[in-house]
C-alpha cells in the first residue's frame, strides 16, 4: 500500500483466489484482507464465486507438477483481475504475487503484460518483495493473519515432505527397522 499511495496510485483490491485449501484458509485469507481493507481504507471487490475449489481443480487438469500448476494457477487469476478491471473500468492491474519470494515473478510479469496487452489494459509493474521483511513486520504488529504456503492443495504436501520423511524414519526406528 504504501509503493502505490507513493507512486500516487489509488489502489481497488480484488480478491479472487480459487486454489485455497482448506476453507478453513479460505476464512483467514478472507479476514485478513478485510482488517487490510479497513485499516488502509482500501476498496475491495469480492469475487462472488467465492470458495470455488472445484474450478481450479478443472482448470489445471492434471498438471499437477509445480512447472505446469503454478503457470496455469498464474494465467487464472491474472486473467480474473484483468476482467474484473474490465468491468470497473479501470485501465491499470497488477497482483500481490509479486510480493511473495516464492513465486515465478519473471513468468508473473510476462504474464500480466500478455493478458494485459490482449484485453488493451495495462499491467503494473513493481518487485513488491523489496518490502517483504516489512511487510511480516507490519502484519505481526498488527495482529493479521500471513499465510504459510499458496493455498493450493499440492503446496501444502509440498510443505510437509520434510516433516512426513522425519515421522516416516521415526516410525520405523520404533518398530525396528
Amino acid at each position: 500500500m504504501e509503493v502505490l499511495n507513493k507512486e500516487g496510485i489509488k489502489p481497488v483490491g480484488y480478491f479472487f483466489n480459487p486454489n485455497i485449501h482448506p476453507f478453513r484458509e479460505y476464512e483467514r485469507r478472507v479476514e485478513a484482507l478485510g482488517t487490510v481493507a479497513e485499516k488502509y481504507h482500501l476498496p475491495v471487490i469480492w469475487d462472488k464465486k467465492g470458495y470455488d475449489l472445484d474450478s481450479w481443480f478443472t482448470a489445471i487438469g492434471e498438471n499437477r507438477n509445480v512447472h505446469k500448476r503454478c503457470p496455469e494457477c498464474y494465467r487464472i487469476r491474472l486473467e480474473a483481475a484483468a476482467q474484473q478491471s474490465l468491468k470497473q473500468e479501470i485501465e491499470t492491474f497488477t497482483t500481490t504475487l509479486l510480493y511473495s519470494r516464492y513465486q515465478r515473478h519473471e513468468l508473473i510479469t510476462e504474464m500480466g503484460r500478455e493478458i494485459a496487452h490482449r484485453h488493451g489494459l495495462k499491467f503494473w509493474y513493481h518487485d513488491f518483495r523489496q518490502g517483504w521483511q516489512k511487510g511480516i513486520d507490519m502484519a505481526i504488529d498488527s495482529g493479521i493473519y500471513r499465510q504459510p504456503y499458496c493455498g493450493c492443495l499440492f503446496s501444502e504436501r509440498e510443505r510437509y515432505k520434510k516433516r512426513e520423511k522425519r515421522l516416516a524414519q521415526s516410525l520405523s526406528d520404533t518398530q525396528g527397522g
